[in-house]
């Protein structure tokens, strides 16, 4: 299955066959203080520079988080797209929890965009949706409902046949959903990697969908998180995991070799060039 998205005019193809699509996630205030003090005073400088350097490291969707304490995101949500979209040609992902700054955005971005996210609950689904079909946005479903995360990879296949089956009635391509299984801390949760793990699996088995997910969730609190998050992020894409969303200066790298061992690099282009291209 196929998810493509657009900037204003270059085309990215999101295939459960791969290669793996990465969608940088660095343009967020969240352990960012820079990027909230510059976006209180209307300095995009520190957003583009951020763009520029996770498009250089290897990021083929940019994800768009302007959400801080206080923030009017309804009105700089649209604005950090504008301001995108003159410098860079790349397919965005508007990521709030704001349905009216998600809309605002789209009204003005150029392309196909990405809603980060929709989940099962009822009312946020009565709320996006629409939003997603009325501009023609591919969108994320989290695998969370009213009741909550919980820990049944099978439970958690159902929310996702849910949120496909309401976007899907409501004229949405089944292409245009991403599932994202929700990784969470092993830290707190001994078994959380592994219900994410299986919940990958049987998406990929079951509905066939992209699947995405956070890359660092999983390692919250523990030392040395990169060789946890590669780890993970391995034998997640072996499981299915299509477009994961991280920092693609720490992740590049291990996708490019996961990809040529997993046979979608051939002759190891792609693995060669990445390198090439940090050095």
């Amino acid at each position: 299955m196929k998810t493509i998205l657009k900037g204003k005019s270059k085309e990215v193809i999101i295939d459960t066959g791969g290669p793996v699509v990465i969608i940088g996630e660095s343009i967020n205030p969240t352990r960012r203080k820079k990027l909230v003090t510059t976006l209180q005073q209307n300095d995009f400088s520190y957003v583009l520079e951020l763009a520029e350097n996770q498009i250089k490291a290897g990021a083929d969707i940019l994800d768009v988080n302007v959400g801080y304490p206080g923030v009017d995101d309804i009105r700089l949500l649209p604005e950090v797209v504008k301001v995108l979209q003159d410098r860079f040609d790349v397919p965005l992902c508007l990521d709030s929890p704001n349905p009216k700054a998600i809309e605002a955005a789209l009204k003005i971005a150029a392309g196909k965009c990405l809603i980060n996210s929709v989940n099962g609950k009822e009312a946020l689904l009565q709320e996006i949706i629409p939003v997603a079909e009325e501009y023609g946005a591919a969108v994320i479903g989290l695998c969370m409902d009213d009741d909550g995360i919980t820990n049944d990879p099978e439970k958690r296949l159902a929310i996702a046949e849910k949120i496909i089956g309401r976007a899907v009635k409501a004229g949405i391509s089944p292409g245009d959903v991403i599932v994202d299984p929700l990784a969470m801390a092993v830290s707190a949760e001994p078994q959380a990697c592994l219900v994410t793990l299986e919940t990958i699996k049987l998406v990929h088995q079951k509905l066939g969908h992209n699947i995405t997910m956070g890359a660092s969730n999983i390692s919250f609190g523990l030392p040395d998180r990169e060789s946890l998050n590669a780890a993970f992020m391995a034998v997640s894409i072996y499981n299915g995991l299509t477009c994961p969303i991280a920092n693609p200066e720490k992740i590049t790298p291990l996708v490019r070799a996961t990809d040529l061992v997993l046979g979608r690099d051939e002759f190891a282009m792609r693995f060669v060039e990445c390198f090439q291209n940090r050095s």
